[in-house]
């Protein structure tokens, strides 16, 4: 090739290459553009704040923001006390009516729907059109991150108050992990929550366990020193506008982390084999082999379980005993309505929860068993990009716990 000709070829590859990145800029200004005009935001504002003798809530009256950036982009406001619901009734109104109080995790809390899509709120109106005559009125006291242990005081300070006829405990896969300390604390990574003081087990020297109030412990404390502050410049700043404050990026990264969740969280497996190393917990994590957080929660749908894990079981049997203690003391019929989660992947699941709520005598509502009854799939009650409840899943689980209370007219007194 002459000398003519490659410089001909240059210019062309030149402006073939300008031209495609002409074109690739005006996909992404008009991508941006689009997100920009139809989608209210892609960052959540969830504010937190540590309550005395409860633990962490949301402040009260406080506008929240919640998308996965995908699916929903709610705004709720809490109530007075810091849950996600309406203003509970007062004591008398509750006392005069069959009040059902609903007590769980991110499931209650419910940021993905707005208020009245609730499934307690959604019961209350089913039940004014079925069931006028029981006068049935509902509250809920739901927060993420917690299990049974830490949502005790949501009943003790809050729902108690209202005198529930019904006090139905959302159980959900998570919950294993989050009764136990050592399994919640590498799942939450403690180290970055050590301010909150939290309802917890502690093992007697006699073996037996008992309820005790502690800050949510590091084990590892030494783990991760501080990182200097990286210093301002012209491309830090380029790249935060376009990191987090470009909506098509933030889109994009929301589409990423859906389509192809990690096999592996190499941070976390670095923490458990470290506790690991520690005094005193190697026999607890002999067995296990660590790759995600998410991994801790499937492992309860296996035959065997690690010592971690059959700690959990044990934590969790305890925590829903001292709501059945408490459920009996106030005169209050305790279920558990079990998630549909707990069989997506199997049984196995759902039968150890069974299990220990069979030993307890606390009945169960299998929302599972309702949906296929209604000619629907599990997953039809999830949001495609989230595993929390949409609408229909809401839906479904008011309908269930109708059909509890219709079959068991006793509940509101006959």
């Amino acid at each position: 090739m002459t000398g003519r000709r490659r410089r001909g070829a240059m210019r062309v590859l030149g402006w073939n290459a300008l031209l495609l990145a002409a074109c690739v800029a005006l996909a992404a200004l008009a991508g941006e553009v689009y997100f920009r005009l139809t989608v209210p935001f892609l960052q959540s504002t969830l504010p937190l704040e540590s309550v005395p003798n409860v633990g962490r809530l949301r402040p009260p009256d406080t506008e929240i923001h919640h998308t996965n950036g995908l699916d929903f982009w709610t705004v709720s406001r809490t109530n007075s006390l810091g849950f996600l619901d309406r203003e509970p009734p007062n004591p008398e109104r509750a006392a005069a009516s069959c009040h059902v109080s609903m007590v769980g995790d991110s499931v209650v809390e419910a940021k993905e729907v707005p208020v009245h899509q609730k499934f307690h709120v959604r019961l209350e109106e089913l039940a004014a059109g079925r069931l006028p005559h029981l006068r049935i009125t509902t509250s809920a006291f739901g927060m993420g991150d917690t299990g049974q242990v830490q949502q005790l005081p949501f009943y003790d300070r809050y729902a108690r108050r209202l005198h529930p006829k019904l006090l139905v405990l959302v159980f959900v896969p998570n919950d294993f992990i989050n009764n136990a300390p050592v399994s919640r604390a590498l799942q939450l990574r403690a180290w970055d929550r050590k301010h909150r003081l939290e309802p917890t087990v502690k093992r007697r020297p006699d073996g037996k366990l008992e309820l005790a109030w502690s800050r949510l412990q590091d084990p590892l404390p030494s783990r991760f020193p501080s990182v200097s502050p990286t210093p301002a410049s012209w491309a830090a700043w380029a790249r935060k506008e376009v990191v987090e404050g470009s909506r098509l990026a933030l889109w994009l990264r929301a589409k990423k982390k859906a389509l192809f969740p990690p096999d592996r969280e190499d941070w976390f497996v670095r923490d458990a084999e470290a506790l690991r190393r520690q005094p005193g917990y190697a026999a607890l994590l002999e067995g296990w082999r660590p790759t995600t957080r998410g991994d801790m929660v499937q492992i309860f749908t296996r035959r065997e379980l690690p010592p971690l894990f059959e700690e959990a079981l044990e934590y969790t049997a305890f925590a829903l005993e001292q709501f059945e203690q408490r459920a009996d003391r106030d005169g209050a019929k305790l279920v558990i309505l079990a998630s549909q989660d707990l069989k997506i992947h199997g049984t196995r699941m759902f039968e150890r929860m069974g299990e220990i709520a069979a030993t307890l005598a606390i009945p169960v509502i299998d929302q599972a068993d309702y949906i296929l009854r209604q000619g629907a799939t599990l997953t039809d009650a999830r949001w495609p990009h989230d595993a929390h409840w949409n609408p229909a899943g809401h839906q479904w689980a008011a309908e269930a716990l109708l059909e509890y209370i219709e079959q068991r007219p006793d509940i509101c007194g006959g």
